[in-house]
């Protein structure tokens, strides 16, 4: 039995991944209602979005006592946005919570391979929470709500 048919049995939902010539893998969604591109990242712990984008996808934030760190920054200051909307795929009704903080760095790294733009990432605080399973070889991650 094939991986996608065993998924789909059990009623995980197949999200498209689009390979990045740096290696990233990235997914579109919907936060609040917009459209948002983000990085599919096993290895960052939480999920996260640029401060500069707070108000495009509507966030309530408020200040975090949390100190951000990754690819190459370390001791950002953050805030946290809780329960927001998330749409992806066909799964709806969904909710995310986003550490934001400014990922100018990651931005600016990743044009080198991208003209589109980033505005997040996706962490293992998501991916765990709704189960994810990431098929490299087809290019495609599923999900169960």
């Amino acid at each position: 039995m094939e991986l996608r048919q065993l998924l789909t049995e059990k009623d995980f939902q197949r999200i498209p991944l689009k390979r990045l010539d740096s290696g990233h893998y990235t997914c579109n969604l919907k936060i609040n209602n917009r459209k948002a591109l983000f990085i599919v990242d096993t290895g960052a712990s939480t999920s996260c979005m640029g401060l500069e984008n707070s108000a495009l996808f509507k966030l309530n934030s408020e200040v975090s006592e949390i100190l951000a760190a990754g690819a190459g920054a370390t001791g950002m200051e953050t805030k946290v946005a809780l329960n927001n909307a998330l749409t992806i795929g066909t799964l709806k009704d969904l909710t995310i919570n986003l550490v934001l903080f400014d990922l100018s760095h990651v931005k600016q790294a990743l044009a080198q391979v991208t003209t589109k733009q980033i505005h997040g990432i996706l962490g293992a605080d998501f991916l765990k929470e709704y189960r994810a399973v990431i098929d490299y070889g087809r290019n495609c991650m599923y999900l169960k709500h």
